[in-house]
């Protein structure tokens, strides 16, 4: 510590002994502005870090009572004003104090000018100043004076002198000597690090998350074509919206493509020439800072001005002029087969230009407005999901500062919420118990009477707090007295929520049915009609297009995607797919209408009508075979991507993100079901159904009726055993299939099948305990023998067909359920198996009758008690009796008299 405060004077000493040759003001307070004990803050400048609003500054004490702002950037604002706080954290801003009479509610161009402190305000009341909107309790930047900890007070970080002008702590990462134009939504700033041989480059541009902002040095030895050769650095955003800055190298003007011998061409990474980069010596940038504001992305990073990378970096001469190129365009993300960043065409927006960076350049004026401000999801609540409340780490919370455990909706970031009046909202609270959930008026939340404010709240209160595992579920319907602009909030926090918006109904209470499809990312609408379908489909994320599918994949598909094009008008078209490359994507003219397609802070909703049954026939087109049959389930896939357009579909349309799976919609219930893989209980249930009704059951009839040449009452055990064995298995599979979908249905076919078939089948066993006793070898059958024998043979019989007709059912209501690419193979196995058993069956049937024939025609050498023929045939009874008849016409006895009598 000593040490410490040894240096700290030294170099106060030696700034104090060359203070003419640096320029600051000289504090000279008047008569109305009395010392004050702030003296070490006079004459030190300091960069306003940047929250939003595009702001940068840097501003200069010049005495007790005023300071200068310069280079003063900042978009406008509704209540904007200069405020104190004893601290830079969210308690101590929001308990903080205008020190101004000046407001700041215009946008402001790079401009410079005197602020006067209020009277009654001195620099020791303030350790931050900020500009603050006051209506949303807003930080849009601001400077730390001193740091204030436990009580003790400690003065900013030691200053550093830069370009001649003193800088309290390291400088600002938005903050650049030197600015150029290099479109009207793109800029370039850099700082030139000649000490450490570096240059830091900081790219912005007013674009959209999905796009790339790429900056390099041309190939010095190019006349024309520029960008061939080129070492350029791209830069953009990744999914989880943490930055990136690579190296990449031109050789064609495509998109990085890997040849099958290995060969790279294209706009690449420089490590995917090499292959592999583990010393960084190839892809030499480094990022610095990275920020997403007000729709507008910004990166800074440093690279060095000579590379040990000869192949794939140009050697930057500070001192020379250069000609540099640039480029905006969307940006696909990496895939399993290229596993980096690829910059797609950028169309118009490139350009090249000449620049010396050791040249002072400054021609940026005022800060980069973007149309579209709004980068927060957006989450619209409808009647069907509840809306699952969190916490989470504050990582873009859009209205700094803020704490560092926020609200999470449907798991993201404090969203826009968007309900629709009428509509009922349910909510899933699972926040925990330190947090209460409400809505309110107020946009700072924490309950305002604590802070002697007045509030409206519309719904929750200290009740609406839960946990994941016992959450609470309120349900608030939003009338046509809520205004247009309400917040959710913390009761027991301040700011930890964002805004609901409030609107007129709309989709939910247009369509009468709707479910959210795979991974929660897109919600389907629909209403059937008598002979038509009218569907709608919302994004639940930003995208460039939005398309669904009817099908189990994009493969074999009919789609339907919609886009807004580039002048700004809503499309819907449909296509068959039939593949997995662009060119796969067949256009189709389906007759749709009421088609519409719109794009709102990037969440693409469209809507569109179109007929159950095509008009044309099957076979003349490909959307002829798009039939919408509401009694079958409708399997809905989806994918989002970049941008779409009406011809020339390349790779470039290819999706960014798609579903998982399918969804199948159960149009006529209004719900929807996941599409699932083939359980393996729900295998082995088949196969035992298969070994019970296709095997075992059927070998034991065809013992009793074909194999009474065996001697003794073999054929009887056999038919016994068989029987008892496949109606034990068709018991377990009949259990394992209960048991694995949780519950009996008879909504489908095959269960009703099954059911009867197992009701035939138990009663089998039932009508065998009950037969009457067999006649002696004299005797004749009884009807009740005769009855039964009727009976047994029917049952039996019938159970055999319906078992048949439930495997057949059974292997349909797989290839519904599961899709599984196996099912035709499997059925036409199925039908061979029972065609091979009913020739089978014919067969021996014609062996049985010629035997039995034979027998006739030889009946004069038949023997009472040869045994082959005395036990009664339980699956012919009247053959047994026909042959009875027949043996008892041939025994007939014959009275001779004498004629003369």
């Amino acid at each position: 510590m000593e040490v410490f405060k040894l240096c700290r004077l030294l170099l106060l000493i030696i700034i104090g002994s060359f203070s003419h040759l640096i320029r600051f003001s000289v504090s000279d307070p008047g008569s109305d502005c009395p010392q004050t004990q702030s003296a070490s803050l006079v004459n030190f400048t300091y960069q306003f870090s940047m929250a939003q609003h595009q702001l940068r500054g840097v501003l200069n004490v010049i005495d007790d009572c005023s300071f200068k702002v310069s280079q003063f950037d900042m978009l406008e604002g509704s209540d904007v004003r200069w405020w104190g706080a004893v601290g830079d954290h969210l308690e101590n801003l929001t308990k903080g104090f205008v020190v101004s009479e000046q407001k700041l509610n215009k946008t402001y161009k790079s401009d410079g000018f005197v602020v006067k402190l209020m009277k009654n305000v001195t620099w020791d009341d303030i350790n931050v100043l900020a500009v603050w909107d006051l209506p949303m309790a807003s930080d849009f930047g601001h400077v730390v004076l001193r740091n204030v900890m436990n009580g003790t007070e400690f003065l900013a970080p030691l200053p550093s002198l830069v370009n001649g002008t003193v800088i309290k702590g390291n400088g600002m990462p938005t903050m650049f000597n030197n600015c150029k134009v290099l479109a009207d939504n793109y800029r370039v700033r850099w700082i030139l690090n000649e000490e450490h041989d570096v240059i830091e480059i900081g790219l912005e541009a007013a674009i959209g998350f999905l796009s790339y902002m790429a900056f390099g040095w041309a190939n010095p030895n190019a006349s024309s074509s520029f960008m061939m050769g080129g070492d350029v650095t791209v830069t953009g955003f990744k999914e989880d919206l943490s930055p990136f800055a690579d190296d990449y190298f031109i050789t064609k003007y495509s998109e990085c493509m890997i040849s099958k011998d290995g060969r790279v061409e294209g706009v690449c990474p420089d490590t995917i020439y090499e292959g592999s980069d583990p010393v960084g010596l190839v892809n030499n940038t480094r990022l610095v800072y990275g920020q997403r504001k007000d729709g507008v992305s910004f990166i800074r990073f440093r690279k060095p001005l000579k590379s040990m990378d000869t192949k794939y970096d140009l050697q930057l001469n500070q001192n020379a002029t250069m000609r540099v190129i640039w480029a905006l365009g969307l940006i696909k993300p990496p895939d399993s087969l290229r596993p980096f960043y690829l910059p797609q065409n950028h169309g118009g927006s490139y350009g090249h230009l000449t620049l010396n960076v050791s040249d002072h350049i400054d021609d940026c004026l005022g800060p980069l407005d973007a149309e579209d401000k709004q980068d927060q999801d957006l989450v619209i609540a409808d009647k069907k999901g509840p809306l699952v409340v969190s916490t989470g780490p504050a990582v873009f919370y859009p209205n700094p500062p803020n704490p560092s455990k926020v609200l999470y909706i449907n798991k993201k970031e404090a969203p826009l919420l968007r309900v629709e009046r009428g509509v009922q909202v349910k909510f899933s609270i699972q926040a925990g118990h330190d947090v209460a959930f409400y809505i309110t008026s107020d946009p700072l939340g924490g309950n305002a009477t604590l802070r002697n404010m007045s509030e409206t709240i519309y719904f929750g209160g200290p009740e609406a707090q839960g946990v994941q595992a016992t959450p609470t579920e309120l349900v608030w319907a939003p009338d046509r007295n809520t205004p247009d602009l309400v917040y959710y909030q913390s009761l027991y926090a301040q700011k930890m929520g964002w805004k609901v918006q409030v609107v007129d109904a709309g989709l939910p209470d247009m369509y009468n049915s709707s479910v959210v499809l795979d991974d929660q990312q897109v919600t389907f609408f629909w209403t059937l009609a008598e002979n038509s379908i009218s569907i709608a489909a919302r994004g639940e994320k930003k995208s460039g297009y939005l398309a669904i599918g009817f099908g189990r994949g994009m493969v074999n598909s009919y789609a339907y995607v919609g886009w807004v094009d580039d002048t700004g008008n809503g499309k819907v078209s449909t296509y068959w797919i039939d593949g997995r490359d662009a060119s796969n994507i067949h256009p189709t003219n389906e007759n749709l209408t009421h088609a519409r397609c719109k794009s709102e802070n990037g969440i693409i909703t469209m809507e569109f009508t179109r007929p159950l049954r095509p008009s044309c026939d099957l076979d003349d087109k490909p959307e002829c075979n798009n039939i919408v049959d509401p009694t079958t389930p409708l399997k809905v896939i989806w994918a989002m991507g970049a941008q779409w357009s009406d011809d020339h579909l390349s790779v470039r349309n290819m999706h960014s993100v798609t579903s998982s799976r399918p969804i199948r919609v159960l149009l006529m219930r209004g719900s929807a079901e996941a599409e699932e893989d083939l359980r393996p209980v729900l295998a082995v249930h088949g196969f035992m159904m298969f070994l019970a009704w296709g095997i075992l059951l059927p070998g034991g009839i065809l013992a009793a009726r074909y194999l009474k040449h065996i001697k003794g009452d073999g054929w009887f055990q056999i038919h016994v055993y068989l029987q008892y064995s496949g109606l034990s298995i068709v018991f377990l599979g009949f259990l394992f299939a209960v048991a694995e979908l949780r519950g009996l249905s008879f909504s489908s076919l095959h269960v009703k099948f099954g059911m009867l078939a197992i009701v035939l089948a138990i009663a089998q066993p039932i009508n065998a305990y009950l037969r009457p006793k067999k006649p002696g070898a004299a005797e004749e059958v009884s009807s009740k023998r005769r009855a039964w024998e009727y009976i047994h043979v029917i049952v039996g019989r019938g159970a055999i067909v319906v078992g048949i007709a439930a495997l057949i059912t059974g292997m349909k209501h797989l290839g519904e359920r599961y899709g599984d690419e196996d099912v035709h193979r499997l059925m036409w196995a199925l039908i061979l198996w029972i065609l091979v058993g009913v020739l089978t069956v014919i067969y021996l049937e014609y062996r049985e009758r010629k035997k039995r024939r034979d027998r006739i025609s030889g009946r004069s050498n038949w023997v009472l008690g040869s045994g082959e023929e005395e036990d009664t045939d339980l699956l012919s009874p009247s053959q047994a009796m026909a042959e009875k008849d027949s043996g008892s016409s041939d025994c007939m006895e014959v009275q001779l008299e004498p004629m003369g009598r």
